[in-house]
Protein backbone atom coordinates (compact mmCIF):
# COMPACT_ATOMS: atom_id res chain seq x y z
CA UNK A 1 0.00 0.00 0.00
CA UNK A 2 2.73 2.60 1.02
CA UNK A 3 4.24 1.84 -2.45
CA UNK A 4 1.27 2.49 -4.53
CA UNK A 5 0.97 5.94 -2.32
CA UNK A 6 4.85 6.87 -3.39
CA UNK A 7 3.91 5.98 -7.16
CA UNK A 8 0.66 8.53 -7.16
CA UNK A 9 2.33 11.04 -4.98
CA UNK A 10 5.28 10.92 -7.48
CA UNK A 11 2.46 11.04 -10.75
CA UNK A 12 0.80 13.88 -9.44
CA UNK A 13 3.91 15.67 -9.34
CA UNK A 14 5.01 15.10 -12.78
CA UNK A 15 1.72 15.94 -13.98
CA UNK A 16 1.84 19.03 -12.59
CA UNK A 17 5.10 19.71 -13.61
CA UNK A 18 4.30 18.84 -17.10
CA UNK A 19 1.02 21.18 -17.02
CA UNK A 20 3.22 23.93 -16.14
CA UNK A 21 5.73 23.33 -18.71
CA UNK A 22 2.76 23.17 -20.93
CA UNK A 23 1.22 26.75 -19.59
CA UNK A 24 4.45 28.17 -20.16
CA UNK A 25 5.28 26.60 -24.00
CA UNK A 26 1.85 28.29 -24.69
CA UNK A 27 2.76 31.64 -23.28
CA UNK A 28 6.13 31.57 -24.33
CA UNK A 29 4.91 30.74 -28.31
CA UNK A 30 2.98 34.01 -28.12
CA UNK A 31 5.48 36.13 -26.49
CA UNK A 32 8.00 35.29 -28.88
CA UNK A 33 6.01 36.10 -31.94
CA UNK A 34 6.29 39.76 -31.05
CA UNK A 35 6.37 41.91 -34.04
CA UNK A 36 10.51 43.19 -34.15
CA UNK A 37 9.17 46.83 -33.98
CA UNK A 38 7.38 46.84 -30.92
CA UNK A 39 10.47 45.36 -28.99
CA UNK A 40 12.55 48.74 -29.16
CA UNK A 41 10.62 50.06 -26.34
CA UNK A 42 8.81 48.63 -23.01
CA UNK A 43 5.91 49.96 -24.10
CA UNK A 44 5.81 47.83 -27.08
CA UNK A 45 6.43 45.15 -24.92
CA UNK A 46 3.75 45.78 -22.84
CA UNK A 47 0.90 46.39 -25.36
CA UNK A 48 2.06 43.49 -26.67
CA UNK A 49 1.44 41.83 -23.74
CA UNK A 50 -1.72 43.24 -22.42
CA UNK A 51 -3.40 42.67 -26.01
CA UNK A 52 -2.60 38.57 -25.55
CA UNK A 53 -2.40 37.93 -21.97
CA UNK A 54 -5.04 39.04 -19.08
CA UNK A 55 -4.00 37.35 -15.74
CA UNK A 56 -0.71 38.63 -13.56
CA UNK A 57 0.58 34.90 -13.90
CA UNK A 58 0.61 34.78 -17.30
CA UNK A 59 2.02 38.71 -17.84
CA UNK A 60 5.07 37.90 -15.54
CA UNK A 61 5.75 35.09 -17.36
CA UNK A 62 5.59 37.28 -20.98
CA UNK A 63 7.99 39.43 -19.58
CA UNK A 64 10.20 36.96 -17.99
CA UNK A 65 10.41 35.13 -21.31
CA UNK A 66 11.17 37.95 -23.37
CA UNK A 67 13.54 38.95 -21.50
CA UNK A 68 15.17 36.27 -21.34
CA UNK A 69 15.38 34.72 -24.76
CA UNK A 70 16.05 38.29 -26.31
CA UNK A 71 18.92 39.72 -24.11
CA UNK A 72 22.66 38.38 -24.02
CA UNK A 73 24.82 38.63 -21.20
CA UNK A 74 27.80 41.01 -21.48
CA UNK A 75 30.45 38.78 -20.51
CA UNK A 76 32.95 42.16 -21.57
CA UNK A 77 31.15 44.24 -19.17
CA UNK A 78 30.34 42.15 -16.37
CA UNK A 79 33.44 44.09 -14.34
CA UNK A 80 32.63 47.57 -16.16
CA UNK A 81 31.79 50.14 -13.34
CA UNK A 82 28.10 51.20 -13.69
CA UNK A 83 28.07 54.70 -15.70
CA UNK A 84 24.81 55.26 -15.94
CA UNK A 85 22.95 57.28 -13.36
CA UNK A 86 19.19 56.13 -13.69
CA UNK A 87 16.74 53.02 -14.71
CA UNK A 88 15.64 54.68 -17.87
CA UNK A 89 19.36 55.17 -19.62
CA UNK A 90 19.93 51.20 -18.47
CA UNK A 91 16.96 50.62 -20.11
CA UNK A 92 17.55 52.12 -23.52
CA UNK A 93 21.32 50.63 -23.43
CA UNK A 94 19.53 46.84 -23.36
CA UNK A 95 16.77 47.85 -25.67
CA UNK A 96 19.60 49.34 -27.85
CA UNK A 97 22.29 46.58 -27.82
CA UNK A 98 20.36 43.36 -27.03
CA UNK A 99 22.73 43.09 -24.37
CA UNK A 100 23.30 43.51 -20.70
CA UNK A 101 24.69 42.53 -17.46
CA UNK A 102 21.92 41.75 -14.50
CA UNK A 103 21.63 45.19 -13.55
CA UNK A 104 19.98 45.69 -17.33
CA UNK A 105 18.14 42.11 -17.01
CA UNK A 106 16.30 43.42 -13.52
CA UNK A 107 15.48 47.07 -14.66
CA UNK A 108 13.95 45.80 -17.87
CA UNK A 109 11.86 42.95 -16.49
CA UNK A 110 11.12 45.29 -13.66
CA UNK A 111 9.52 48.33 -16.27
CA UNK A 112 7.91 45.95 -18.45
CA UNK A 113 5.94 44.24 -15.59
CA UNK A 114 5.11 47.88 -14.34
CA UNK A 115 3.54 48.73 -17.76
CA UNK A 116 1.69 45.64 -17.72
CA UNK A 117 0.08 46.46 -14.70
CA UNK A 118 2.38 44.41 -11.93
CA UNK A 119 4.08 45.62 -8.85
CA UNK A 120 7.53 44.37 -8.84
CA UNK A 121 10.47 45.57 -7.22
CA UNK A 122 14.87 45.59 -8.52
CA UNK A 123 16.84 44.01 -5.67
CA UNK A 124 20.68 43.84 -4.32
CA UNK A 125 22.62 41.45 -3.06
CA UNK A 126 24.66 39.14 -3.47
CA UNK A 127 24.71 35.11 -4.32
CA UNK A 128 26.54 31.69 -3.35
CA UNK A 129 27.24 29.42 -6.57
CA UNK A 130 28.44 25.49 -5.82
CA UNK A 131 28.92 26.50 -2.00
CA UNK A 132 31.08 29.44 -2.81
CA UNK A 133 30.62 33.35 -2.22
CA UNK A 134 30.29 35.22 -5.70
CA UNK A 135 32.67 38.39 -5.68
CA UNK A 136 30.48 40.56 -7.98
CA UNK A 137 26.83 41.67 -6.42
CA UNK A 138 24.00 40.95 -8.22
CA UNK A 139 19.77 42.31 -9.14
CA UNK A 140 17.18 40.22 -9.53
CA UNK A 141 12.92 40.88 -8.81
CA UNK A 142 10.40 40.77 -6.75
CA UNK A 143 7.04 40.32 -8.13
CA UNK A 144 3.52 40.41 -6.21
CA UNK A 145 1.54 38.52 -8.52
CA UNK A 146 -1.99 36.72 -7.23
CA UNK A 147 -1.63 37.41 -4.07
CA UNK A 148 1.95 36.57 -3.04
CA UNK A 149 5.44 37.51 -3.00
CA UNK A 150 7.81 36.01 -5.88
CA UNK A 151 11.14 36.16 -6.91
CA UNK A 152 12.24 36.42 -10.50
CA UNK A 153 16.22 36.23 -11.67
CA UNK A 154 15.77 36.70 -15.55
CA UNK A 155 19.62 36.82 -15.77
CA UNK A 156 19.98 33.55 -14.22
CA UNK A 157 16.91 32.50 -16.02
CA UNK A 158 18.38 33.49 -19.83
CA UNK A 159 21.42 31.18 -19.48
CA UNK A 160 24.59 30.75 -17.31
CA UNK A 161 28.94 31.95 -18.08
CA UNK A 162 30.85 28.96 -18.45
CA UNK A 163 34.61 28.79 -19.43
CA UNK A 164 34.38 32.73 -19.96
CA UNK A 165 31.48 31.88 -22.35
CA UNK A 166 27.82 32.80 -22.23
CA UNK A 167 25.19 29.38 -22.87
CA UNK A 168 21.66 30.32 -23.50
CA UNK A 169 19.53 28.14 -21.61
CA UNK A 170 16.32 29.05 -20.14
CA UNK A 171 15.92 27.88 -16.56
CA UNK A 172 12.17 28.12 -15.49
CA UNK A 173 13.39 27.64 -11.51
CA UNK A 174 13.91 31.43 -12.05
CA UNK A 175 10.75 32.10 -12.87
CA UNK A 176 8.25 32.90 -9.94
CA UNK A 177 10.67 31.35 -7.34
CA UNK A 178 9.65 30.79 -3.94
CA UNK A 179 11.42 33.07 -1.45
CA UNK A 180 12.23 30.19 0.91
CA UNK A 181 14.15 28.61 -1.92
CA UNK A 182 15.87 31.46 -3.56
CA UNK A 183 17.26 32.64 -0.41
CA UNK A 184 19.72 29.84 -0.57
CA UNK A 185 21.47 31.29 -3.09
CA UNK A 186 20.20 34.58 -3.46
CA UNK A 187 20.92 36.91 -0.16
CA UNK A 188 19.65 40.59 -0.94
CA UNK A 189 21.33 43.29 1.30
CA UNK A 190 18.68 44.35 2.61
CA UNK A 191 16.96 41.49 4.35
CA UNK A 192 13.02 43.15 3.98
CA UNK A 193 13.23 41.70 0.63
CA UNK A 194 13.63 37.97 1.99
CA UNK A 195 9.88 38.24 2.79
CA UNK A 196 10.78 36.25 5.81
CA UNK A 197 9.65 36.68 9.45
CA UNK A 198 12.94 35.23 10.61
CA UNK A 199 15.33 36.59 8.15
CA UNK A 200 19.04 34.83 7.51
CA UNK A 201 21.88 36.92 8.94
CA UNK A 202 24.59 37.11 6.46
CA UNK A 203 26.68 34.82 8.34
CA UNK A 204 24.39 32.27 8.34
CA UNK A 205 24.04 32.47 4.06
CA UNK A 206 27.76 31.89 4.42
CA UNK A 207 26.92 28.80 6.56
CA UNK A 208 24.27 28.18 4.85
CA UNK A 209 22.24 27.39 7.41
CA UNK A 210 18.26 27.54 6.77
CA UNK A 211 15.32 29.76 8.28
CA UNK A 212 14.67 28.80 11.72
CA UNK A 213 12.13 30.69 13.90
CA UNK A 214 14.24 29.61 16.86
CA UNK A 215 16.50 32.07 19.40
CA UNK A 216 15.93 34.96 16.22
CA UNK A 217 13.55 37.82 16.98
CA UNK A 218 10.69 37.99 14.85
CA UNK A 219 10.19 40.26 11.80
CA UNK A 220 7.28 41.46 10.56
CA UNK A 221 7.95 41.98 7.03
CA UNK A 222 4.06 42.32 5.73
CA UNK A 223 4.11 45.59 7.58
CA UNK A 224 7.59 46.72 7.14
CA UNK A 225 6.76 46.30 3.40
CA UNK A 226 3.98 48.68 3.38
CA UNK A 227 5.80 51.26 5.64
CA UNK A 228 8.22 50.52 2.94
CA UNK A 229 6.13 51.29 0.50
CA UNK A 230 4.65 54.72 1.55
CA UNK A 231 8.47 55.98 2.39
CA UNK A 232 9.89 58.69 0.51
CA UNK A 233 13.52 57.77 -1.35
CA UNK A 234 15.28 59.30 1.44
CA UNK A 235 13.56 57.62 3.77
CA UNK A 236 13.85 54.17 2.09
CA UNK A 237 17.36 54.89 2.30
CA UNK A 238 17.68 55.72 5.67
CA UNK A 239 15.60 52.33 6.90
CA UNK A 240 17.03 50.01 4.55
CA UNK A 241 20.31 51.13 6.03
CA UNK A 242 19.67 50.19 9.39
CA UNK A 243 18.78 47.35 7.94
CA UNK A 244 21.42 46.05 6.25
CA UNK A 245 23.77 46.69 9.41
CA UNK A 246 21.60 45.30 11.50
CA UNK A 247 21.89 42.17 9.58
CA UNK A 248 25.91 42.06 9.42
CA UNK A 249 28.40 43.66 7.49
CA UNK A 250 29.96 40.57 5.74
CA UNK A 251 31.63 41.76 3.02
CA UNK A 252 33.12 44.34 0.43
CA UNK A 253 29.96 44.63 -1.49
CA UNK A 254 27.59 44.94 1.66
CA UNK A 255 29.86 47.17 2.46
CA UNK A 256 29.93 49.06 -0.84
CA UNK A 257 26.29 49.12 -0.64
CA UNK A 258 26.06 50.81 2.55
CA UNK A 259 28.73 53.35 1.26
CA UNK A 260 26.03 53.95 -2.01
CA UNK A 261 23.29 54.48 0.17
CA UNK A 262 25.01 56.85 2.83
CA UNK A 263 25.94 58.98 -0.44
CA UNK A 264 22.51 58.66 -1.53
CA UNK A 265 21.40 60.25 1.81
CA UNK A 266 23.86 62.82 1.60
CA UNK A 267 22.44 63.82 -2.01
CA UNK A 268 19.05 63.83 -0.96
CA UNK A 269 19.65 65.55 2.03
CA UNK A 270 22.00 68.30 0.06
CA UNK A 271 19.18 68.51 -2.39
CA UNK A 272 16.26 68.99 0.58
CA UNK A 273 18.73 71.43 1.93
CA UNK A 274 19.13 73.33 -1.33
CA UNK A 275 15.09 72.92 -2.43
CA UNK A 276 14.52 74.50 1.12
CA UNK A 277 16.45 77.57 1.04
CA UNK A 278 16.21 78.10 -2.49
CA UNK A 279 12.44 78.46 -1.08
CA UNK A 280 13.86 80.74 2.00
CA UNK A 281 14.94 83.26 -0.66
CA UNK A 282 12.14 83.44 -2.32
CA UNK A 283 10.05 84.25 0.60
CA UNK A 284 12.68 86.34 1.62
CA UNK A 285 12.08 88.20 -1.80
CA UNK A 286 8.38 88.17 -1.46
CA UNK A 287 8.85 89.56 1.48
CA UNK A 288 11.35 92.90 0.23
CA UNK A 289 9.48 93.46 -2.67
CA UNK A 290 6.54 94.27 -0.79
CA UNK A 291 8.24 96.24 2.08
CA UNK A 292 9.78 98.04 -0.92
CA UNK A 293 6.38 98.89 -2.30
CA UNK A 294 5.23 99.60 1.18
CA UNK A 295 8.09 102.23 1.56
CA UNK A 296 7.70 103.65 -1.84
CA UNK A 297 3.57 104.43 -0.92
CA UNK A 298 4.94 106.14 2.38
CA UNK A 299 6.88 108.23 0.52
CA UNK A 300 3.97 109.40 -1.72
CA UNK A 301 2.73 110.23 1.82
CA UNK A 302 -0.11 107.23 0.91
CA UNK A 303 -1.74 108.48 -2.09
CA UNK A 304 -3.69 107.39 -3.75
CA UNK A 305 -5.49 106.56 -0.83
CA UNK A 306 -6.41 103.22 0.92
CA UNK A 307 -8.44 102.30 4.05
CA UNK A 308 -6.71 101.59 7.00
CA UNK A 309 -7.09 97.95 6.93
CA UNK A 310 -5.63 97.59 3.03
CA UNK A 311 -2.55 99.95 4.68
CA UNK A 312 -1.83 97.45 7.79
CA UNK A 313 -2.04 94.45 5.24
CA UNK A 314 0.43 95.55 3.09
CA UNK A 315 2.60 95.15 6.11
CA UNK A 316 0.59 92.01 7.44
CA UNK A 317 1.60 90.15 3.98
CA UNK A 318 5.21 91.04 3.73
CA UNK A 319 5.58 90.23 7.70
CA UNK A 320 4.54 87.04 6.62
CA UNK A 321 6.63 86.48 4.22
CA UNK A 322 9.27 87.32 6.32
CA UNK A 323 8.64 85.02 9.00
CA UNK A 324 7.70 82.30 6.15
CA UNK A 325 11.61 82.71 5.23
CA UNK A 326 12.93 82.67 8.80
CA UNK A 327 11.09 79.57 9.83
CA UNK A 328 12.46 77.82 6.03
CA UNK A 329 16.12 78.56 7.14
CA UNK A 330 15.47 76.87 10.55
CA UNK A 331 13.93 73.55 8.53
CA UNK A 332 17.52 72.92 7.52
CA UNK A 333 18.71 70.16 9.40
CA UNK A 334 22.41 69.23 7.99
CA UNK A 335 23.50 71.90 5.56
CA UNK A 336 26.75 71.60 3.43
CA UNK A 337 29.28 74.15 4.07
CA UNK A 338 28.28 76.70 0.85
CA UNK A 339 24.91 76.45 2.33
CA UNK A 340 25.67 76.91 6.00
CA UNK A 341 27.47 80.35 4.74
CA UNK A 342 24.56 81.73 2.32
CA UNK A 343 22.29 80.73 5.39
CA UNK A 344 24.24 82.95 7.76
CA UNK A 345 24.65 85.68 4.92
CA UNK A 346 20.43 84.92 4.09
CA UNK A 347 19.59 85.13 8.25
CA UNK A 348 21.52 88.94 8.78
CA UNK A 349 19.63 89.99 5.58
CA UNK A 350 16.36 88.39 6.71
CA UNK A 351 16.52 90.29 10.38
CA UNK A 352 17.45 93.36 9.37
CA UNK A 353 14.39 93.39 6.74
CA UNK A 354 12.35 92.60 10.16
CA UNK A 355 13.99 95.70 11.57
CA UNK A 356 12.75 98.07 8.58
CA UNK A 357 9.47 96.16 8.95
CA UNK A 358 9.18 96.82 12.66
CA UNK A 359 9.57 100.99 11.88
CA UNK A 360 7.47 100.77 9.07
CA UNK A 361 4.67 99.40 11.57
CA UNK A 362 5.53 102.02 14.54
CA UNK A 363 4.73 104.58 11.96
CA UNK A 364 1.79 103.47 10.50
CA UNK A 365 0.20 103.05 14.63
CA UNK A 366 1.81 106.25 15.28
CA UNK A 367 -0.07 107.71 11.77
CA UNK A 368 -3.39 106.14 12.97
CA UNK A 369 -3.38 107.12 16.38
CA UNK A 370 -2.82 110.62 15.10
CA UNK A 371 -5.93 113.25 13.97
CA UNK A 372 -6.44 113.40 10.84
CA UNK A 373 -5.29 117.42 10.76
CA UNK A 374 -1.89 116.50 11.71
CA UNK A 375 -0.70 113.20 10.21
CA UNK A 376 0.74 115.14 7.10
CA UNK A 377 2.61 116.56 9.28
CA UNK A 378 4.41 113.17 10.19
CA UNK A 379 5.63 112.54 6.70
CA UNK A 380 8.20 115.42 7.22
CA UNK A 381 11.13 115.51 9.69
CA UNK A 382 10.84 118.64 12.16
CA UNK A 383 13.69 119.39 14.32
CA UNK A 384 15.03 121.70 16.91
CA UNK A 385 18.47 122.37 17.41
CA UNK A 386 19.16 119.38 14.84
CA UNK A 387 16.85 117.11 16.97
CA UNK A 388 13.82 115.43 15.66
CA UNK A 389 10.76 116.06 16.69
CA UNK A 390 9.09 113.49 15.11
Amino acid sequence: MRVLLIFIFTWLLLGSKAQKNTEFSRIDKIMLQIPEPMTHSTKGIADYINSNFTNQSEKARAAFIWVASNIQYDIENMFALNNYQNSKELIDKVLRTRKGVCMHFAELFNEIADLVGLKTYVISGYTKQDGSIANLSHAWCAGFIDSAWYLFDPTWGSGYVQNYKYVREINNFYFKAEPDQLIKSHMPFDPLWQFSNYPLTNQEFYEGKSPDSKNRPFFNFPDTLAAYENESELERLISASRRIEKNGVKNSMISDELKSNKQEIEYHNNSIAVDTHNAAVNFYNEGIYGLNKFIDYRNKQFTPQKSENEIRKMLETTENSLILAKDKTKEIKTPDSKIRSSMVQLGRMIDEAIVNLNEQKAFVEKYFNTGKMFRKSLFYKHTWMGIPLN
